[in-house]
């Protein structure tokens, strides 16, 4: 149907010669039906395709993502018949079954179905990406078929004498391995490293407790429980895991942290994957965490992470002063690392020398020398700092202020001539000069050095693909914080939820951020011994926008929602 769908909708107007020969070159070059190219290269939305396809044959449309099938009608047709025709029965009537199709035409599909079930055959449209997301609903993904075969084989092969040994007890290395290496271990941890980039996932939680073993991906912040494997399994996945990140496999008492970095293929692609590893003895084995680090989901372009114009504008201002500290706080996962990459990048020329002590290292940058902390061998922040300062640098990042040493040093270097990122562990911006002090920093030294100060937080952005406008009462938009005069015209929106989001309503994030420049009237402040309060109030009269006045703004903008907001800020 390929070559005359395309002629059909060229002469329907919906399309044009050149755009159709597009789509025959792509198809060569990565297969897929005629229609799925055209709505990949963006000549038609698969909307109109369906509408067109509907009326031309005549036939009715069905959108899958907002109807519900009887599980009934589903076993109607087995799974790899409906992944061989890409089709999903909707619905019985009597001797007659629908069934939802991207090609109408089909009759060979039809055909069979009719032979196979001795139903009579009623065909009706739906979109490509709905119907093999609604076959993967109803049937399972072709990933957790998979997974479903490899735990079936664990099931019947993995002996039960896989338990969590005693401390007292020996531990047999070879036994472990041997485990470790078993051919369905090494698929199912493959498939759990694989399916969370393949989600999206920015952390893999593997937990062992009492009477369960389970798999959770942290996405888009929230955590979502993914599979259980046999709790029988916990030794010989966390042998597995623990193989690949080359870390000790008998030791079951102590923490220990790894790297994994493998190649593999996603979506016909070469793909680099690193993931660091955590490991912690619980009271029922071990705990692993992995944070996966894609170089591909890596923005370093300070224009997209979500600053407001003017807090852009104070936060370049600052990292382009030769010499002075710029902090950015907030909690562990709120973006601060990627931050700060951007404000390396934006700075990294061939004529500056930019240094970097990270615990650990994410990401590689080129250009930028940066240094892995080793604590073990006395290798810390303050140490890598003052070693720096003999290495002629312009530009200086420490990964973290944990203590006065580090703190007493890093000001050090911001007062002689040097640029200093660094990153600090609090709630807001103002906090941040107290939590200095508080380390024993002195306030003289906290006010001369210290040039501007970033807290930040990471909020779900609304799923553009499902998008819908949103009625809410004006008390909870002035609750939120918007003014009363506002309520009439802020329009909220909310996800639906569909295929692309995983019926979540969000797809992605975006960074909230509070901007505070150290202006003259916030040193003399931090000279008194001002409290925290009192200099945010006075950062706000001089235009500092709060996380809360910034997640207010995307509500407006319809980047985020209100529950978002409300989640990781706090009223002004």
């Amino acid at each position: 149907m390929d070559n005359r769908l395309g002629e059909l909708l060229i002469r329907a107007g919906l399309l044009d010669d050149e755009q159709l020969q597009e789509a025959l070159v792509y198809q060569r070059e990565h297969g897929g039906r005629i229609g799925s190219n055209l709505i990949n290269l963006g000549h038609i939305s698969d909307q109109k395709l369906v509408a067109f396809l509907s009326q031309h044959f005549g036939v009715p449309s069905v959108d899958l993502s907002q109807i519900e099938i009887d599980p009934a009608i589903i076993q109607i047709i087995p799974a790899d018949v409906a992944r061989k025709y890409t089709i999903l029965p909707v619905s019985k009537a009597g001797a007659k079954v629908t069934i939802a199709m991207i090609d109408p035409t089909n009759v060979f599909a039809m055909d069979d179905i009719k032979f196979m079930t001795g139903y009579d055959v009623e065909p009706v449209v739906a979109s490509e990406p709905n119907l093999r997301s609604a076959i993967d609903k109803y049937y399972g993904s072709t990933h957790a078929v998979e997974l479903k075969k490899v735990m079936d084989t664990l099931e019947e092969e993995v002996v039960d004498d896989l338990e969590v040994l005693e401390e007292e007890e020996d531990v047999d290395l070879d036994a472990l391995e041997e485990s470790a290496e078993d051919a369905p271990v090494v698929r199912l941890v493959n498939i759990i490293l694989t399916d969370a980039i393949k989600r999206g996932a920015s952390d893999i939680h593997v937990e062992p407790y009492e009477k369960e073993y389970r798999v959770r991906y942290r996405i888009d912040g929230i955590l979502y429980e993914m599979m259980n494997p046999p709790l029988k399994l916990r030794e010989a996945i966390t042998s597995r895991i623990k193989i690949m990140a080359r870390l000790d496999i008998a030791e079951k008492r102590l923490p220990q942290d790894g790297r994994i970095k493998i190649k593999t293929k996603i979506a016909n692609r070469a793909k680099d994957l690193d993931y660091r590893v955590s490991v912690l003895p619980t009271l029922f084995g071990e705990k692993i965490v992995m944070r996966l680090l894609d170089k591909d989901n890596l923005m370093l372009d300070l224009t997209k992470l979500g600053f407001e114009e003017d807090s852009l504008r104070t936060f370049e201002a600052s990292i382009l002063q030769p010499y002075g500290m710029v902090l950015v706080t907030g909690p562990t996962g709120s973006g601060k690392t990627n931050t700060l990459y951007s404000a390396l990048q934006r700075l990294n020329n061939a004529d500056v020398n930019i240094m970097t002590a990270e615990d650990p290292v994410e990401f590689n940058l080129p250009g930028i020398n940066q240094v892995q902390m080793k604590e073990s061998i006395g290798l810390n922040f303050a140490s890598t700092l003052r070693s720096f300062l003999r290495q002629d640098p312009n530009i200086v990042l420490v990964g973290e202020i944990r203590d006065f040493e580090t703190a007493e040093v890093a000001i050090k270097a911001a007062m002689t001539g040097h640029l200093v990122l660094s990153t600090l562990h609090t709630n807001d911006a103002p906090s941040t000069i107290n939590r200095l002090m508080n380390m024993g920093v002195e306030p003289f030294l906290v006010a001369t050095s210290v040039h501007c100060v970033v807290a930040q937080r990471l909020v779900r952005r609304i799923c553009t693909n499902c998008k819908e406008p949103l009625d809410a009462p004006p008390t909870a938009l002035m609750n939120a914080g918007f003014q009363e005069n506002e309520t009439s015209t802020v329009q909220l929106f909310r996800g639906r939820g569909c295929d692309r989001c995983s019926n979540t309503g969000y797809k992605g994030r975006t960074a909230l951020y509070e901007v505070m420049s150290i202006e003259d009237d916030i040193r003399e402040m931090i000279l008194s011994g001002a409290s925290a309060y009192e200099i945010r109030q006075k950062a706000v009269q001089q235009g500092m926008m709060t996380l809360r006045q910034s997640g207010l703004a995307k509500i407006r903008g319809g980047v985020t929602s209100i529950e978002e907001v409300l989640r990781e800020t706090v009223a002004n």
